[in-house]
């Protein structure tokens, strides 16, 4: 099959993305910035599942198929927003059928497919379908499979390692292109999988700094709040590790001090209903509405970034950019090798401390509530500027149109 395309491309390629908008998710803004801006030289389209993410969201009145520029399917596939092992599955699964069947009714109407889709059953029926027709392939890497999934499930490690590397293996080296979002997610890969270097591209997670920007510009001044506020704003999942947040809060008596939970998530009734049943006082939880991150954030004096041991080791998580955009100081629980951990290292604008040790946190927690508020704020401020240089729409969202169209080029 010979593909021929126009000097000015207007290829026609397929965004298949396991998330999208209205989901008030990281990846889903990525995929429509990517289909946004791929459609001033080209026609992309996208397909995605029902919205499901994050677990609790309400959906209602938010999603209309005419909203975009370009063109949306939904795909009628099985979603599972809870963190359950065999839902997920079957999630990865069904939407990857789905996908793979629309590839088959639309190949020669498809020039490039970039899939950000759910590990490792949806990208290997992706890739699968477009071998098939010789349709070249950009798969992005949100996180390593099955090695995230064997950190979690160490007793039967090495039964899943043997009946699931050989899957990903088969994704990645016959994929055109692998975006990896760190260093060391790349070099990972690379060993492991025996890719060819030349074809994994480093292309961090971005944050839309302009609505942070914005935020800052027309806030009024803050009013002095007595009450040091320390705040975790995210997915409430089981990998977050919000319960050694509240273990970690609670060990410390600081009745100046609070301890907010922004977001949704499978966990968060739960936590909510323990955070009652123990008595726990100056701990709240709050809805985050859409377009709402930057105020919530402001109100916070430090940022919490818990991470499960092994969770994270080879990927940042999408909420530290949006910390350091707020310019707020970071105490981070995670594994002190890890590309998260180092980023807050090189901004200097926070701390990291190994994960699961809420004694160590608790200490962490009272220490930095005693700080003057000139240097917290000047913390904030070095976070912000290298969140502008490392994790910006401005700086990588240009970074991965190039590296697309590269591939049409060729």
């Amino acid at each position: 099959m010979t593909r021929t395309l126009p000097e000015q491309h207007n290829a026609k390629i397929l965004i298949v993305s396991a998330v999208f908008p209205p989901e008030p998710v990281v990846s889903a803004n990525l995929s429509s910035d990517v289909a946004k801006a791929l459609i001033v030289r080209n026609s992309p389209f996208v397909v995605s599942p029902p919205p499901s993410r994050p677990y609790g969201f309400n959906f209602d009145n938010k999603y209309s198929h005419d909203y975009f520029e370009f063109k949306h399917i939904q795909l009628k596939s099985y979603t599972c927003p809870q963190s359950r092992l065999i839902g997920r599955l079957m999630e990865s699964y069904s939407f990857g059928k789905h996908s793979s069947r629309l590839i088959k009714q639309r190949a020669q109407d498809i020039d490039l497919i970039y899939a950000n889709t759910w590990p490792l059953l949806a990208q290997f029926l992706t890739v699968k379908t477009s071998k098939r027709f010789r349709i070249p392939i950009i798969i992005h890497v949100q996180d390593v499979y099955p090695e995230s999934l064997t950190s979690k499930l160490p007793i039967i490690s090495q039964l899943l390692n043997i009946c699931l590397l050989p899957i990903d293996k088969y994704i990645l080296r016959n994929a055109s292109i692998v975006i990896a979002i760190s260093d060391k997610m790349k070099n990972y890969l690379v060993k492991t999988r025996k890719l060819d270097g030349q074809k994994v591209f480093v292309i961090p997670n971005w944050q839309d700094e302009e609505e942070f920007i914005s935020f800052r510009q027309s806030k009024q001044k803050n009013v002095s709040n007595n009450t040091f506020t320390f705040m975790y704003l995210g997915n409430i999942g089981p990998v977050a590790g919000i319960d050694l947040l509240i273990d970690g809060f609670v060990k410390n008596n600081m009745p100046n001090c609070r301890l907010i939970i922004a977001g949704s998530g499978s966990q968060k009734e739960y936590l909510q209903k323990k955070c009652i049943q123990d008595k726990l006082v100056h701990i709240e939880f709050w809805d985050v509405p859409k377009g709402k991150v930057p105020e919530i954030q402001d109100q916070a004096d430090v940022m919490l970034l818990p991470i499960k041991k092994g969770a994270a080791s080879s990927s940042i998580p999408s909420k530290m950019p949006a910390y350091m955009f707020s310019a707020k100081p970071i105490i981070a629980t995670v594994d002190c090798d890890s590309d998260t951990a180092n980023a807050i290292r090189e901004a200097g604008c926070g701390w990291v401390i190994e994960p699961e040790n809420p004694t160590a946190l608790a200490s962490m927690m009272q220490k930095v509530s005693m700080m003057a508020g000139e240097e917290l704020l000047a913390m904030g401020l070095r976070g912000r500027e290298y969140a502008l240089q490392h994790f910006s729409k401005q700086a990588n969202l240009s970074k991965l149109v190039s590296v697309i169209e590269g591939v049409l080029e060729k």
